[in-house]
């Protein structure tokens, strides 16, 4: 929840904050009255109550003014990240907490780093002083770092480096990194207090920008890694405002959407500076500040990604009548070769899955998530039935092709799992809003584009109650076009006389909306017939005849395709040990990860 969010909680019971912040004050009016941010007796220091204004105070005393988060941070001399936890205590909200992978990556700490604080008159001080024109003040925030005609770029966490950048003053193209956690540079920089950021391209320009007046970090690769995002997404909830002042040439362009994308747009600005193309230019440069705070003044906002001119898709529009030879198509596509073509899972799709119990949807599913995850996607489960450990047991299996791998191939397995599998940590009925929420934080922080819904029936919406099973529907479908992802949602049929019927698009139990909303509706039917009969012959002793076996063991139907023409079923065949299902009687079970590569 980002620091606007929480104080405008804050502001919707100011007064009980008042009073548990500065309770020697006194109501007057609709204001809350006291001396000082120490909580002295007196009037100098005035907080709205009501309103509008709800929430917004100032002391007259010293001119300092703001919000309920800034107040309680001032009140208690704290960080702005440090009072969003606190308050987020008082107002009992819960963070989300997103255990997804199984084992943690180590992080890797850099080897000690063999450099000194920058000297004042040494090489390196003279090429950023003289050079790059940045101030020993800045030098001496940032606390930059040299080794002989190297400069070092140290990556703080607290008063720990995780991270450093080096490069030869000498040669630009000469630059090297120790550590791996991708985090911004600049944190030891920023003011506690601050609520707006410049986040740039270099390490120079968050100098730069720094010496122009604005507190700024840098991201670590350029501005088409965003693997950041994961590591600071909590941190960079206080921001209200971040000012993305990336290079000014087209790469820097291109990185806009998606960084503000995952940080959101509605507090994401874009500093156009033009015709420098940088920061560091313009400190080059010599442009005033009062120039740069006109340009800080013009940042752009951004529109939602969804609101675009219709003119700006005709190259899409030409794609889809002519696709190039190399055109890689959105989403992924299905584990069967005899699939390809007919059908695909695209973003910005809702995929209902539905089956009789004992058919197999999940399964199914399960297949269906790891060919995504071996497609690379990163996908996100919820299974309200199933426990984690249980859930994993079932995808392991299926990823090793064996019903008791060794130890080690299990553990190589969930070391596979690292970057591609998270799941949603509850077993019983999920608040489709809560639900909704961590979805929203997983596809933001993470990147996740595949979410998974077993099943709709535990979301906590009544079976009889139409009117919210529709209403959740729709906020899947705006989850999935506002972020660009798929969900493979898990249905039940409604019940019939006997199971050797295969359900049909109108079967899907609930609100007729379901169906109706969604992109695609498929479903996974065992034949249960020939089941019986093998069943039968093999309890008499008997062979199964030749005939039966040949026959498929499930029919997996794509009812509704929205973006597509083909709507039939493929035949498939059910492997007990592997938990898959598979193209013919004769193919082995797939393994997603060979006890080769597992060692």
């Amino acid at each position: 929840m980002k620091a606007k969010e929480v104080a405008q909680r804050l502001a919707d019971q100011a007064e009980g904050v008042c009073r548990r912040l500065l309770p020697r004050g006194k109501q007057q009016g609709a204001e809350w009255l006291v001396g000082g941010v120490d909580g002295e007796a007196g009037q100098s220091l005035r907080i709205h109550l009501s309103g509008a204004k709800s929430g917004v105070w100032c002391d007259f005393a010293v001119g300092s003014s703001g919000d309920l988060l800034d107040l309680w941070a001032a009140v208690k001399g704290l960080s702005i990240g440090e009072a969003i936890r606190e308050a987020k205590n008082y107002l009992g909200i819960v963070d989300v907490e997103f255990h997804g992978r199984t084992q943690t990556k180590p992080q890797q700490r850099p080897e000690k780093i063999n450099a000194q604080p920058v000297k004042p008159g040494g090489s390196v001080f003279k090429w950023l002083t003289e050079v790059r024109k940045l101030s020993p003040e800045a030098i001496a925030k940032y606390r930059l770092m040299e080794s002989g005609r190297t400069v070092a770029f140290p990556y703080f966490k607290g008063d720990e480096i995780v991270f450093c950048k080096f490069r030869s003053i000498d040669d630009k193209k000469n630059q090297w990194t120790k550590g791996s956690p991708p985090c911004l540079f600049g944190w030891q920089a920023i003011p506690r207090e601050a609520r707006s950021l410049v986040l740039c391209e270099g390490e120079l320009d968050a100098l730069a920008w720094w010496m122009l007046g604005y507190p700024a970090m840098s991201v670590p690769t350029g501005v088409k890694g965003l693997g950041w995002i994961e590591t600071e997404f909590v941190e960079l909830e206080r921001f209200d405002e971040i000012n993305l002042a990336f290079d000014a040439d087209p790469e820097g362009a291109d990185g806009v959407m998606p960084a503000a994308d995952r940080l959101g747009c509605d507090r994401c600005r874009v500093v156009n500076t033009t015709p420098y193309k940088d920061a560091n230019d313009l400190v080059k440069a010599g442009v005033p500040r009062e120039t740069v705070a006109k340009v800080i003044a013009a940042a752009g906002s951004l529109d939602p990604s969804e609101l675009r001119k219709a003119s700006e898709f005709v190259n899409d529009v030409i794609r889809e009548f002519y696709p190039p030879a190399d055109c890689c198509p959105s989403g992924f596509e299905a584990p069967w070769r005899k699939a390809s073509g007919k059908f695909r899972f695209r973003y910005s799709e809702l995929t209902v899955v539905n089956g009789i119990n004992g058919h197999g949807k999940s399964q199914m599913t399960g297949q269906l998530v790891l060919s995504a995850a071996e497609q690379g996607e990163r996908v996100c489960i919820y299974s309200g039935e199933l426990k984690p450990a249980r859930t994993l047991w079932r995808l392991c299996r299926q990823v090793t092709a064996m019903e008791e791998p060794s130890v080690p191939y299990i553990e190589a397995v969930h070391r596979w799992y690292q970057d591609r599998i998270w799941i949603f940590n509850l077993v019983g009925s999920a608040k489709a809003e809560r639900l909704l929420e961590v979805f929203r934080y997983a596809r933001k922080r993470y990147g996740i584009r595949v979410f998974v819904i077993d099943s709709f029936m535990k979301c906590g919406i009544d079976p009889d109650d139409y009117a919210k099973q529709k209403h959740f529907v729709e906020a899947l479908c705006d989850f999935k076009n506002e972020f660009d992802c798929h969900v493979l949602l898990i249905t039940h049929p409604r019940k019939a006389d006997d199971e050797f019927k295969p359900p049909g698009k109108m079967d899907v139990a609930g609100a007729g909306a379901i169906t109706d909303l969604a992109d695609n509706v498929t479903s996974i039917f065992r034949m249960k017939a020939k089941e019986n009969k093998v069943h039968t012959a093999r309890a008499k002793g008997e062979q199964v005849p030749e005939e039966i076996l040949a026959q498929p063991d499930a029919l997996f139907f794509w009812h509704k395709q929205r973006n597509g023409e083909w709507e039939n079923s493929i035949a498939l065949w059910w492997d007990q040990a592997s938990f898959q299902f598979l193209e013919s009687a004769r193919e082995k079970p797939h393994q997603y990860l060979s006890q080769g590569g597992a060692v």
